[in-house]
C-alpha cells in the first residue's frame, strides 16, 4: 500500500491533492474507478511521477478477475497496474539522481537491498521482494511514488507506447537473452502478449530458426510476420517430427512462455539433448512432469526465469529498443482513457486486443 511518510518534496504540485484511479475496492470482479483518491506523500528519497500510459498485464487480470492467486495475494483497496511511462513530478529532499520534468519508468519489483541475492547481483529474486500494483499501490493512477533506486529514466529517442511496456518486454529479454540464442535454432511455446515479443527479440538476438507453437491462430500469424520461421497448432502434435527433422534432432532453446502443461511437454519433447530450455510460463497448478525422459536423460539446462535481471536487463532492452530491430507495434494494439478501463479490460481479456495501453494524460 502507499507508504505514510511524511512529504518532503520539491517540485509543481508537490502538496496534497486528489487524483484519479483504478482501485481493487473489494473481494471480487472487477476494478473501480475514483478521481478523489488523495495523491501520494513523497519520502526524503523518494520520486512522485505524473503518470501519462500505463499497460494492462496478464497480472492485471488475474486481478481483475480476482482468481485462486488474487484473493490469496491481493490486498483489498490497493491501485494495482505495474507497467507505466511518465514525467517526475516531485522529488524527496534527499533524491541525487533525478530531477522534475525527466521522463521515466520504473522496475516494479522493490527490495531492501541487503539479502544475499541483492547483494550477489540477483535482485530480481530477494527474498523480501514486494511488487507495485500488488503488495502496494501501482500506477493505474495520475500519480505513483517511486524509491529513487527503482526509477529509469527513458532515452529521448524512445517512443511513450514502448515506454510503457517496458517490464513485459523485460520478461521476453531476459528469456531470449539468459538462454543465448544467437545463431540457435528456437522454439517459442506460447505466443502470448511476452511470446510475441520474445519472437522479435529473438529474431533481433540473431537465433538462426524460430519457431512458434499455440492454439491461437491469428497469434501464430502474427509470430510468422514478426520473424517465426514456422508457427504451429499445438494440438496436432505432428509438428514435433517435422521440427525435429529440420533441425539437429531438436531445438538448441526452448523459451516456454506459456505455462500450459501438454505445451512443456511437447517443447522438451521437441528440444535436443544437450539443449537449453529456459521457463518463464506459470503453470496454474502442479504439472505432472516426465523429468528422467525430459532433463535427466536428455542432459539439457534448465532455467527458471523471474522478472528482469536489475538492471542487466534494462540496458539490453534500451539498446534493442534503439537499435530499431525490434517490432511492437502489431503488438500494441489498442489504447483507451483509463475512464474507459472496463471496455480496455474487456477487449484484452476478449482476445480482440494484444497489448492493452491506457492514457492518463
Amino acid at each position: 500500500m502507499t507508504r505514510t511518510s511524511t512529504d518532503d518534496s520539491t517540485g509543481p504540485t508537490a502538496n496534497a491533492g486528489t487524483m484519479r484511479c483504478l482501485t481493487k475496492h473489494h473481494a471480487g470482479v472487477g476494478l473501480a474507478f475514483s478521481d478523489s483518491h488523495p495523491i501520494p506523500a513523497v519520502g526524503p528519497r523518494d520520486v512522485r511521477i505524473k503518470v501519462k500510459k500505463v499497460g494492462i498485464c496478464g497480472t492485471d487480470r488475474h486481478i481483475w478477475e480476482w482468481d485462486e492467486w488474487a484473493a490469496g495475494r491481493i490486498p483489498v483497496g490497493v491501485i494495482t497496474g505495474h507497467e507505466f511511462v511518465g514525467h517526475i513530478e516531485a522529488i524527496g529532499s534527499a533524491v541525487t539522481n533525478y530531477t522534475v520534468g525527466q521522463r521515466v519508468s520504473a522496475e516494479g519489483h522493490l527490495s531492501a537491498g541487503v539479502d544475499y541475492n541483492s547483494r550477489t547481483g540477483n535482485g530480481h529474486i530477494a527474498s523480501d521482494t514486494t511488487i507495485f500494483g500488488i503488495d502496494r499501490d501501482g500506477c493505474f493512477a495520475d500519480y505513483i511514488v517511486v524509491p529513487e533506486e527503482n526509477v529509469w529514466p527513458i532515452h529521448k529517442d524512445i517512443p511513450d507506447k514502448y515506454a510503457a511496456i517496458l517490464d513485459p518486454l523485460g520478461n521476453a529479454v531476459h528469456t531470449v537473452m539468459s538462454a543465448g540464442v544467437s545463431a540457435k535454432t528456437v522454439l517459442i511455446s506460447g505466443v502470448g502478449i511476452i511470446g510475441l515479443m520474445a519472437v522479435t527479440v529473438a529474431k533481433a538476438a540473431g537465433a538462426s530458426r524460430i519457431y512458434c507453437t499455440d492454439i491461437n491462430p491469428p497469434r501464430l500469424e502474427l509470430a510468422k510476420k514478426l520473424g517465426a520461421t514456422d508457427a504451429f497448432d499445438a494440438r496436432d502434435s505432428g509438428w514435433i517430427e517435422k521440427v525435429r527433422a529440420e533441425t539437429y534432432e531438436g531445438v538448441d532453446v526452448l523459451l516456454e512462455m506459456s505455462g500450459a502443461p501438454a505445451a512443456m511437454n511437447q517443447g522438451f519433447q521437441a528440444l535436443r539433448n544437450g539443449g537449453t530450455a529456459a521457463l518463464l510460463g506459470l503453470p496454474a497448478r502442479t504439472v505432472d512432469f516426465d523429468f528422467n525422459a525430459h532433463i535427466i536423460f536428455k542432459g539439457c539446462t534448465v532455467l527458471g526465469i523471474n522478472g528482469r535481471k536489475m538492471w542487466d536487463t534494462w540496458y539490453q532492452m534500451e539498446q534493442l529498443l534503439l537499435s530499431g530491430k525490434l517490432e511492437l507495434d502489431e503488438i500494441i494494439t489498442h489504447e483507451f482513457p483509463i475512464e474507459d478501463f472496463e471496455k480496455a479490460f474487456a477487449t484484452m481479456i476478449s482476445g480482440d486486443g494484444i497489448k492493452v495501453l491506457m492514457n492518463l494524460e
